[in-house]
């Protein structure tokens, strides 16, 4: 399902990280397409509210969870800037769907990162 929100296919998402040889792009690139499945669930399922919507980011966290075993393996890991700009694209996510009063903590509630 091809993304239709503007915003969200103008958004060059974790754009630092790429732009940081610390972060390898292979590495990163999973990252970008877990945000990017992120938003196809939420255009397909259309949250109704905060707490429908903490659940596909809650899923989306912990898929970055995952990645970040990969990250070690490749001399990298998910330190305080990529924490930032992922929590970041996060909160972007939520705002360009209509979800501005989200809180950018409860985003991500669930990583261990």
């Amino acid at each position: 399902m091809p993304i239709t929100n503007q915003q969200i296919t103008e958004r060059a998402f974790l754009g630092p990280l790429y732009a940081d040889s610390y972060f390898p792009d292979h590495v990163v690139d999973k990252g970008r397409a877990i945000l990017l499945r992120l938003c196809e669930r939420i255009e397909a399922e259309q949250p109704s509210d905060l707490a429908a919507l903490y659940a596909l980011t809650h899923a989306a966290t912990e898929e970055f969870n995952l990645l970040e075993a990969e990250f070690e393996a490749a001399g990298s890991e998910i330190e305080t800037v990529a924490r930032e700009e992922i929590g970041e694209d996060f909160w972007f996510v939520a705002s360009a769907y209509g979800f501005a009063d989200a809180d950018a903590e409860e985003l991500i509630a669930t990583r261990d990162w």
